[in-house]
């Protein structure tokens, strides 16, 4: 596909899999894509970067009658701002099982032949924050003015990484400069989906951006959801005390930590079967539609 006249584009990414915890990341993206009015732009070739036992292919009947194949890969879309200065192109990806360098490789030569200035990664992950608290969103930045503009809490974190912070290193590599923003997801209540942590992220768009983001019914949704997750909670002494303890350590200067407590969120997830499915932890309708 030829590259299209955009005018100054921001790129903004998420990959599901590790790097997004609660689908927190993703969700975002796609309700970036629904409120922009997103149109098609390109995708990869899943071909050499997917195990498709793995990710599966899914069939869907076109027409009642006409079957057709959706091959699991990643896509790009692009934002046409009218009232503003730049246009937006959004990746939302599977993370690949094979050849990460091959595939960042082409999606910055993607970014690059549409003229990509800026990046923004998004992800979430799991750590030991309580449920009741502002999400903690970290974070990187090409430079240390930017970080401090934006008042990105620094990650401190060193280990294994996603194809989030891989593709965030090959744009910088590649002369694209970028940010990316990581929301705390509680990893007692992980699944999906995790509308505060989304809507944290979204603020953060637009933050950095500087436009408006409509938040649809993520406000409610979050609202909704904490509610949930207290009202389960408060059937446990255990999981309460253990609520209690994150939010009595929560401070904005703690910097944000690794998940621990897996006995205590094992335990959780267990009382949770118990009592069998709940609103919460079902995926709702999108706004207008249906680690690292």
């Amino acid at each position: 596909m030829q590259p299209q006249q955009l005018r100054d584009p921001v790129l903004i990414a998420a990959f599901e899999g590790w790097n997004d915890a609660g689908d927190a990341a993703t969700s975002a993206v796609e309700h970036l894509a629904l409120t922009w009015d997103a149109t098609p732009l390109a995708e990869i070739d899943p071909e050499n970067f997917y195990d498709f036992q793995v990710s599966r292919p899914t069939v869907k009947i076109l027409q009642g009658v006409t079957r057709h194949i959706e091959w699991p890969t990643t896509k790009l879309t692009v934002c046409r701002l009218p009232d503003q200065s730049r246009d937006v192109i959004l990746v939302h990806g599977i993370e690949p099982n094979f050849r990460w360098k091959a595939f960042c490789a082409e999606l910055v030569q993607l970014a690059l032949d549409n003229g990509v200035t800026t990046m923004i990664s998004l992800g979430a992950l799991l750590a030991d924050v309580a449920h009741t608290r502002p999400v903690q969103v970290t974070g990187s930045a090409h430079d240390a003015e930017t970080a401090d503009q934006l008042g990105i809490i620094k990650s401190t974190y060193e280990g294994p990484t996603g194809i989030s912070g891989v593709f965030q290193d090959a744009c910088l590599q590649a002369g694209i400069p970028g940010v990316a923003f990581w929301a705390s997801v509680p990893h007692y209540v992980s699944h999906a989906p995790s509308p505060k942590a989304t809507l944290a992220l979204l603020h953060r768009v637009e933050d950095f951006l500087d436009i408006a983001v409509t938040p649809g019914n993520y406000p409610e949704q979050s609202e909704e959801w904490e509610s949930e997750v207290s009202q389960i909670a408060e059937d446990d002494d255990e999981i309460s005390e253990y609520i209690k303890s994150l939010e009595e350590r929560d401070s904005e200067e703690e910097p944000l930590t690794p998940a621990s407590g897996d006995a205590i969120a094992a335990e959780f997830e267990r009382y949770l079967r118990r009592r069998g499915p709940k609103s919460w932890g079902d995926k709702p309708d999108k706004p207008g539609r249906d680690g690292r």
